[in-house]
């Protein structure tokens, strides 16, 4: 695995804490700004709206762009607007500079994604998105409780300026590893229309339907993972950074293991792991009064979640092989309409006066459906054969396009 790959997790670990640290801070935020916990939880939904719309459109607009130049700029913004964040006088304010954030967050992911699996050869794609999902595995048992920590004994704010410097030590990562590249200036050079035929294939729609259930299933339940473990299961306050580490340990052995076993078992990672969170997050609404019960699921929850994660993405690229920013950015878009949704299903919830173990039979409703349309999408794969390039970069006439075969088709 080229070094470089390793370097673009690193940068994920920044933008991971601050997407995720949130769940963590919940409390004191809602607390300091005087807005209710299910407000306070649309911080989260503003961020994942922000990935949802900058992931396409900056994919988009920097297309023909160094890659490497642009992994600078993107990361440069989100420093920015992590330390507006930590200099919110308001909630709106704050809520702003979630979305600047998330906006730059969205364009790193695409063109990192991009990056990543342009290094590594087609039958190693699993394990290269393995590590940079990895960088948000680590995120979550370091970031994340080290932002609860930051949160409960400095003030939320630290936590946030701590993510700052965090973005400017990936920065100096990608200027000193990641390689220099120009963008192909002759018939090869990327051409968004026909990019754009990726969107064509049901295929396509089905991946991304997955990806959004599985993420808005277990971020339903996240989000509120800490008020969940408090007024529920009965637990101190002081042990939600205990419990967000265990989280993460979870996705981090899930993502090993999801990355080393996906290039060769594609769908049956990807229906194992969202069939296993349906359990978990259905057991977890029968005993979250039971502290022991709380604590050890939501490890489990980690696992599953993050186990599908590198064959969510590889599906995706191994689709729309030669469009590979617009499937990094769209995967990134679909993962983040989870996020945004689940959040606030999860909000909506609880303002009904149903509880927060409803919310996580909320998160199971939304995984049993990303499961059936893993299933269907299984069934047609099946029935069509080997995945076909139906977007080229390059100037072909469709009919050709179409007809060529998937140079990145596995063994299912």
């Amino acid at each position: 695995m080229p070094l470089a790959v390793y370097v673009l997790g690193l940068s994920v670990f920044a933008l991971g804490t601050s997407e995720f640290m949130l769940s963590g801070l919940l409390q004191p935020v809602a607390r300091d700004m005087g807005v209710s916990i299910p407000t306070a939880g649309l911080l989260i939904s503003a961020f994942a709206i922000g990935m949802v719309v900058g992931a396409p459109v900056l994919a988009a607009a920097t297309l023909r762009l160094p890659r490497r130049t642009t992994l600078m700029a993107l990361l440069a913004v989100f420093g920015l607007g992590q330390i507006a964040g930590a200099l919110a006088p308001s909630y709106g304010v704050l809520f702003a500079s979630r979305v600047l954030s998330a906006l730059a967050c969205a364009g790193f992911w695409a063109v990192g994604a991009a990056v990543a699996v342009s290094l590594v050869p087609v039958n190693a794609r699993a394990k290269a998105m393995a590590v940079m999902v990895g960088g948000l595995s680590i995120a979550n048992i370091a970031g994340v409780p080290a932002g609860a920590l930051l949160g409960q004994h400095a003030g939320w704010r630290a936590a946030f300026w701590a993510v700052a410097g965090l973005s400017a030590l990936g920065l100096v990562g990608v200027v000193a590893l990641v390689p220099r590249t120009e963008v192909p200036t002759g018939d090869d050079r990327p051409r968004l229309r026909a990019e754009l035929r990726i969107y064509r294939d049901r295929q396509v729609w089905l991946a991304l339907a997955a990806t959004a259930l599985s993420g808005g299933a277990v971020f339903c339940l996240f989000s509120y993972l800490g008020p969940l473990l408090t007024d529920v299961a009965g637990l101190d306050e002081s042990w939600v950074p205990t419990v967000l580490a265990l989280f993460g340990v979870g996705a981090l052995l899930g993502t090993v293991l999801g990355g080393r076993i996906a290039d060769a078992h594609l769908f049956g990672t990807m229906l194992g792991g969202i069939s296993a969170s349906t359990v978990v997050l259905s057991a977890l609404a029968l005993t979250a009064h039971s502290a022991v019960a709380a604590v050890t699921l939501a490890l489990l929850l980690g696992f599953t979640a993050f186990f599908t994660a590198p064959a969510l993405n590889a599906r995706m690229f191994n689709l729309a092989n030669a469009a590979p920013t617009l499937a990094g950015a769209t995967n990134t878009s679909a993962f983040n309409i989870g996020n945004t949704v689940g959040p606030w299903l999860g909000g909506l919830v609880i303002d009904l006066g149903w509880g927060y173990p409803a919310v996580a039979w909320t998160g199971a409703a939304l995984a049993g459906t990303g499961a059936v349309t893993t299933v269907a999408a299984m069934r047609l794969h099946r029935a069509a054969g080997a995945s076909r390039v139906i977007a080229t970069s390059a100037t072909y006439d469709l009919a050709d396009t179409e007809a060529a075969p998937d140079p990145s088709r596995t063994t299912h």
